[in-house]
């Protein structure tokens, strides 16, 4: 077992992404210990690791997030922070509507708000994707979820949720000033939670709104409306966080020209292929923290009660082992790619079977979405200047550092 050095904090910001791959590879192995902000910390890798952390229920997410991170990305109450049966009970929720037909649907609304977000922008235009696409996946967001827009400031939203992403890494006062725009948006949640259990408002049967309105735990208890508000964000926070991803395939097309060309030709045999190698290839959240349950031993090392340990997302999606040549852009190798057969190996968003543990059901909506933008991105009439699309990696979450700079010309039907 490797324990070395005795803090690593200042590694891991200064390194990020690449932080836990690159030691797992010097010393050949898939875990290791070390301190990170001065508490133990053990970091593992690799598609057994990630089938050990999340299957099994070995570990808990319970007091594993720090309180400025847990605050912005979930709260208490919500379906991440539960275990054993509450958590399948409320994972089902969530599960209920990701269906076929709901995921069209999501994908429906999403290309009319992108072409109506277009149309109020008359080219030509300067537009930075990240921020367009923020907005228009709010508004799919909230239409999608069961949330009238018409009762709806959906630029505070947009501004607020893109918050609870941007700033989950910050410290000091961004940190404190998300999570108190955080708290108006949870307010505003839970009073459409009221409003629906009174009657004063009608979302749609089966929509988020819905659904966490109505949704008991299994006592039989309604959630609280500060609690279903809070999973009702979980709905459309994750939306809005598909933005980074769009930004990511954006770049991929402009790197990647003969994937932009064969797109615009017709031909979308490898669309969902490159949707996941987008996925995989590109940086999103780094890693996912857990406490262990339950004393057990893997790989030589001995996980007490209470330790905390840390799975490499990132690094696992680039782990040698698992994909050839993983630092190159290739979609094809995603061709007959089946998440019940490899549920350990992508896992930019989660390990495990969906209905089992907590991969997030979210993936379903991502590539749906991303292969609608996908779409939009190689058919409207786009210009791309030059610009720095370099992303660094010792930025959480990243993004490339122009954001991704477009010209609209309001001409569609020109190459991107």
């Amino acid at each position: 077992m490797i324990r070395r050095p005795f803090d690593s904090t200042a590694s891991f910001l200064n390194e990020g992404y690449a932080f836990v791959s690159s030691r797992c590879d010097t010393w050949d192995t898939d875990l290791f210990t070390t301190r990170l902000f001065l508490q133990p910390t053990t970091f593992i890798r690799g598609e057994e690791a990630a089938g050990l952390f999340y299957e099994g229920n070995r570990f808990t997410r319970e007091a594993a997030v720090p309180p400025s991170v847990q605050h912005l990305l979930q709260d208490k109450g919500s379906v991440q922070a539960l275990d054993g049966v509450e958590h399948h009970r409320r994972k089902q929720a969530f599960l209920s509507l990701m269906g076929e037909d709901a995921m069209s649907g999501l994908g429906e609304i999403f290309d009319e708000e992108w072409a109506e977000t277009l149309e109020t922008r008359p080219g030509p235009r300067r537009i930075v994707l990240h921020d367009f696409a923020r907005d228009v996946l709010t508004r799919t967001a909230c239409r999608w979820a069961g949330v009238p827009l018409e009762a709806t400031d959906v630029r505070k939203l947009s501004s607020e949720l893109g918050m609870m992403i941007d700033h989950v890494a910050k410290a000091g006062p961004a940190n404190w000033y998300a999570q108190w725009r955080r708290r108006g948006t949870e307010t505003w949640a839970a009073s459409l939670i009221e409003k629906v259990r009174q009657g004063a408002l009608s979302p749609a049967p089966g929509s988020a709104l819905f659904v966490f309105a109505h949704h008991t735990d299994s006592a039989g208890q309604e959630l609280s409306a500060e609690v279903a508000a809070v999973e009702l964000i979980n709905i459309l926070r994750p939306i809005a966080a598909v933005a980074r991803f769009i930004v990511f395939a954006a770049v991929a097309l402009v790197h990647h020209p003969r994937w932009r060309d064969t797109f615009a030709s017709g031909d979308e045999t490898d669309l969902e292929p490159f949707v996941q190698e987008v996925r995989r290839f590109y940086p999103f959240f780094p890693a996912v923290p857990g406490r262990v349950r339950e004393p057990f031993n893997w790989r030589g090392h001995r996980f007490d009660e209470g330790d905390r340990v840390i799975l490499d997302l990132y690094g696992t999606c680039h782990d040698r082992r698992l994909w050839t040549d993983p630092n190159s852009f290739q979609p094809e190798r995603f061709r007959g790619f089946s998440w019940d057969e490899h549920p350990n190996t992508l896992i930019a968003q989660g390990a495990g079977r969906h209905s089992a543990n907590h991969r997030c059901p979210g993936e379903w909506s991502t590539v749906e979405i991303l292969k609608r933008a996908v779409r939009l991105l190689v058919s409207s009439g786009l210009d791309v200047p030059t610009q720095d699309l370099s992303i660094p990696l010792n930025q959480f979450p990243a993004l490339p550092r122009s954001g991704f700079v477009f010209h609209y010309s309001g001409r569609p039907g020109s190459d991107i």
